[in-house]
């Protein structure tokens, strides 16, 4: 059974943190072991991903996006259904919100500085102005992440104007790009706007960092998505069949397309 760590007014400051700086973090939030487990069976399939399709550089040099099957250990309801997490959801996206991703971004030896970005272009860029937020990207790293291992870096408070306004702020220093490290059990919660970038891992030792995406109910991005083997269905929970309920149902997780659908990323 979850139970939640932080009440209703906490909550609330978290949220308000990401309505302000485009970000917050929930320190030592989920199980160093429960994570452990993660990158040893996301190891394999890494280097599954880059035999097949290394070629493509989807992300830069030595950098990979790879999805995560909706199986053990990734098929955890005590991460994707983290009660507190929720919670911010709902006040950030909405009581209908949907999960839409489930994937990871990992720099190797050898990658480099990503050019600045958002995940996701406005909504209504002939307005001029931005609204609430549509989409989050909850963020938490399988290994600690140190300035030497290639940490992301986020400006401030640029989810709430326009990426050309957000570069005019950076390069007059309005505004700067700020390494955001985190110990493994770390979680960040973001607005998918805020203007970032990956930096390189001087390590050698990859540095992967899961994304779990949750929308507003509405919000339908075609290159992602969640595939959900049927026999799982019965197993889930009735509100995680609820914010699955948009993915793509599949006889086996091994129907995919051969190669990652979401190669378009940076807006």
């Amino acid at each position: 059974m979850m139970t939640k760590r932080y009440n209703h007014q906490q909550i609330e400051s978290f949220a308000q943190a990401v309505l302000n700086d485009g970000y917050c973090v929930l320190p030592n939030h989920f199980s160093p072991v429960t994570l452990n487990s993660w990158r040893e069976a996301f190891t394999p399939l890494l280097e599954d991903h880059i035999v097949r399709e290394g070629k493509l550089r989807n992300r830069g040099s030595a950098r990979y996006y790879v999805t995560l099957p909706f199986t053990a250990p990734f098929a955890d309801p005590s991460i994707y259904e983290d009660d507190d997490i929720l919670a911010l959801v709902e006040l950030l996206v909405g009581k209908d919100a949907v999960m839409c991703q489930l994937a990871t971004d990992t720099p190797l030896l050898g990658s480099e500085y990503q050019d600045v970005h958002r995940d996701a272009p406005p909504l209504f860029p002939e307005m001029g102005t931005e609204t609430p937020p549509f989409q989050l990207a909850v963020n938490f790293p399988l290994v600690d992440i140190t300035l030497e291992n290639g940490p992301m870096e986020i400006t401030r408070s640029t989810h709430m104007i326009s990426k050309e306004e957000g570069l005019r702020r950076m390069e007059s220093g309005e505004a700067k790009l700020e390494p955001v490290t985190m110990q493994l059990g770390d979680v960040m919660i973001r607005d998918v706007r805020g203007l970032h970038r990956g930096t390189p891992n001087y390590t050698e030792i990859p540095r992967p960092m899961v994304v779990i995406g949750y929308s507003r109910r509405w919000m339908f991005r075609p290159e992602v998505s969640i595939n959900i083997p049927r026999a799982t269905l019965d197993t889930l929970s009735e509100r995680a069949r609820h914010l699955l309920r948009f993915n793509p149902i599949v006889e086996s997780v091994d129907d995919k397309s051969e190669v990652e659908v979401y190669q378009s990323f940076a807006y």
